[in-house]
């Protein structure tokens, strides 16, 4: 069952589905599109017929471009909006269209909250979500469950906004971020409010460190962050032991 800040979350982002990503490459100039390269070259090391969870998947970059780098992988994308699922299925027709045979598309997509995922205990051989823990209201309850429908050895990875270390950078970006962003954002999409949450929940969110050691908690081994852009964003992995 959905709690109120569930709702309101999804609501923020059915209401900016339909420009959702030609804004994220405006406000952030198109490095949102490195950072997700990068990320997912930390999946270099999974099967090469893999099967990988992408949570809080929105319009499926993150699993788009992990197949395009590992056709052989299986994706399924799980997202709480159903208009953000809407947006991304009219990109992936290819990718979800069974083969000859009836067998599935390399890429499914499932409506879904990250707190109570429909899976089973150790479905997949890694997870990865981009930019959208933050968006878990119980963050930790989210990592819990990552690591539940991950296998053994599984891996995730987790790209999500940051607090850049250096005391000059991080004025200027908050002050962009702050002030310039939910405007920017506001009149791209119209909802000015849903991009003042954005800013809200990056502030709100803790830093690398501090994120570093909630993975721990919450039973991930092995866990590392590397900063991004100076530390606007990190990449975090760990292993399911």
């Amino acid at each position: 069952m959905l709690t109120r800040q569930n709702i309101q979350i999804r609501d923020n982002f059915d209401a900016i589905a339909s420009r959702y990503d030609i804004t994220n490459r405006i406000i952030s100039f198109g490095i949102d599109l490195h950072w997700r390269r990068v990320a997912v070259r930390h999946l270099a090391e999974i099967p090469e017929e893999a099967t990988v969870l992408d949570l809080a998947c929105g319009t499926c970059d993150m699993g788009r471009e992990l197949l395009r780098r590992r056709p052989r992988v299986r994706v399924i994308g799980a997202d709480l909006s159903l208009r953000m699922l809407q947006a991304g299925q009219g990109r992936t027709g290819d990718l979800r269209r069974r083969d000859a045979e009836g067998r599935p598309g390399r890429l499914s997509l499932v409506n879904a909250p990250a707190e109570a995922l429909p899976f089973p205990d150790g479905s997949f051989d890694a997870a990865m979500i981009a930019f959208g823990i933050r968006n878990v209201p119980e963050y930790a309850v989210g990592l819990r469950e990552m690591l539940r429908v991950l296998k053994p050895g599984g891996l995730v990875c987790i790209l999500e906004f940051s607090t850049p270390p250096s005391r000059l950078f991080r004025s200027l970006y908050r002050l962009y971020f702050v002030h310039v962003l939910p405007w920017i954002g506001g009149w791209l999409t119209g909802h000015r409010q849903a991009y003042r949450y954005l800013t809200d929940s990056v502030s709100e969110f803790p830093g690398a460190e501090d994120f570093q050691a909630a993975m721990q908690q919450a039973g991930f081994t092995q866990v590392r962050f590397r900063r991004l852009t100076g530390g606007i964003a990190c990449v975090h992995t760990g292993t399911r032991p």
